[in-house]
């Protein structure tokens, strides 16, 4: 973005003082961290407000603001599948089904389920499935906000990398999910009020002064192929769609960022009414950056040289408007990356390094190293060069194919057996880290590429994995008549 020097300045000083502020809150809490219970879920005391705000706040960040917009720009509406359509129905999936026998449950983290309900085998295992597949998405986000430090300043990546890291991670440590859900309502104000502003600005310009007329231009004017949210050419491509629309919609379902917040709620019923509010407004806000990114086509046909949002807050906020919308941006990222880093960390002290031979370290001090552990991991794969995108998408999918089908299963019928939950989670990870690493996009691509339809590895393996689970329990339950 080509601010002028004084902007530029006026730019750094603003968020020198945003991070600031943010410490600031997060010292300010830190008086109420007494305990493991409290840095992890809060004391279970939040609110509505400060519920759905923190349910928020986590998820809106660098997939829905910045690569949805630039995925639906150049793709269409079908792109809007993972973000925001399927990350919004999953908040709403989780208040439905899952948010009120699991917050009675009394946990700290989702493996807490898995060793309840199971054993402490399916405990480990679910931990070693849900903690690296945090790193992807904790990386993308550093990569975004890094790469608004290099267009805003010219900072090199790398060193945006590490600095965005340091930043999040100090807040994170004082004051656990308690600074974080605070934050987050802040952060998410601002990024709503940025978003309304920057949508009713740019509809403004496509409608010569009438954000009405913006709105009509703007569907007629888009190809009726990019106007499509679900695609109608062929099975294989609806086939497609559902995949990447059920990653975003049950894969989230077991992550522990989601359920550390229902856990957070003061009540049941507070956690359910939190997710059913924000999935809501998560979809609503959603269409924001995805009406951008189409408007983005009709305002800069030609290809652009920066993301889609930063490219129409400089093109048509004036100066201070656009270096507020620029604040605005670090905040929505900000707000996902300590939440994103706090998740995997709890469940990675609570449910692996409590079982190591230490005996110095409290359960609060274990949840701290884990916080640095899991930064580290996720800066590394920062630097393995990944698209913002791809990074989330790939996060996304590990615990769909891993834990989402013993989780949902468990929840609601008591296991015949511990040993079925461990062998579907196996199934899916070992069959997911296959696909993964031979880059198949389809089930067994090479043996399946000559049949009509093809099966999306994601799905495929968690049917696999539900049918593995299933095979387990009613072995178990004909051993035992």
């Amino acid at each position: 973005m080509s601010l002028s020097p004084t902007l530029t300045g006026v730019l750094a000083a603003t968020l020198i003082l945003y991070i600031a502020g943010l410490y600031a809150l997060a010292f300010r809490v830190r008086g109420r961290i007494h305990s493991a219970e409290d840095f992890i879920v809060a004391g279970r005391r939040l609110n509505f407000p400060f519920a759905t705000a923190t349910l928020l706040g986590t998820w809106f960040g660098a997939g829905t603001i910045l690569a949805a917009a630039d995925e639906i720009r150049h793709d269409g509406l079908e792109r809007a599948a993972l973000e925001p359509f399927g990350a919004g129905f999953c908040l709403v999936i989780a208040g439905l089904f899952f948010a009120r026998p699991l917050w009675e449950m009394k946990l700290l983290t989702v493996s807490d389920f898995f060793r309840k309900r199971f054993d402490r085998r399916a405990e480990i295992l679910s931990a070693a499935v849900m903690v690296p597949s945090y790193f992807g998405w904790v990386a993308a986000q550093f990569v975004a906000l890094a790469g608004m430090l290099e267009l805003f300043f010219g900072l090199d990546l790398t060193i945006g990398i590490l600095l965005v890291a340091v930043i999040a991670v100090g807040y994170t440590l004082m004051g656990g999910m308690w600074s974080v859900t605070l934050t987050d309502a802040f952060q998410i104000t601002l990024v709503f009020i940025g978003l309304v502003a920057l949508g009713g600005t740019t509809l403004s310009a496509l409608g010569d002064g009438s954000i009405t007329l913006g709105m009509a231009r703007l569907w007629s004017d888009t190809p009726p192929e990019m106007r499509r949210p679900i695609p109608s050419g062929s099975y294989q491509s609806l086939l497609e769609w559902v995949a990447v629309f059920a990653v975003g919609a049950l894969g989230n379902i077991p992550g522990q960022d989601l359920m550390q917040r229902v856990f957070s709620a003061r009540s049941a019923t507070t956690a359910v009414r939190a997710c059913w509010v924000a999935g809501a407004l998560y979809i609503g806000f959603g269409l924001i950056p995805v009406g951008l990114g189409l408007a983005s086509r009709q305002l800069f046909p030609e290809d652009l040289e920066r993301a889609v949002l930063p490219a129409l807050a400089h093109a048509f906020l004036s100066p201070v408007p656009a270096v507020i919308f620029s604040v605005v941006l670090v905040s929505a990222v900000l707000s996902t990356i300590d939440s994103a880093i706090l998740s995997p960390a709890s469940v990675l002290s609570q449910n692996v390094m409590r079982y190591l031979p230490q005996k110095r370290l409290s359960s609060l001090g274990l949840t701290r190293i884990a916080i640095l552990i899991v930064t580290a991991c996720s800066v590394g794969f920062a630097f393995a060069g990944e698209s913002a995108y791809a990074l989330l998408e790939d996060a996304y999918e590990l615990p769909l194919v891993g834990m989402f089908v013993p989780l949902a299963i468990g929840l609601y019928r008591k296991p015949a057996s511990p040993l079925s939950a461990s062998a579907s989670m196996l199934t899916g990870l070992v069959l997911w880290l296959v696909h993964y690493f031979l880059d198949w996009t389809y089930f067994f691509e090479p043996f399946t590429s000559s049949l009509p339809v093809k099966l999306p590895a994601s799905l495929a393996i968690t049917t696999l994995g539900g049918a593995i689970y299933l095979a387990v329990e009613w072995l178990a339950r004909h051993r035992d008549r």
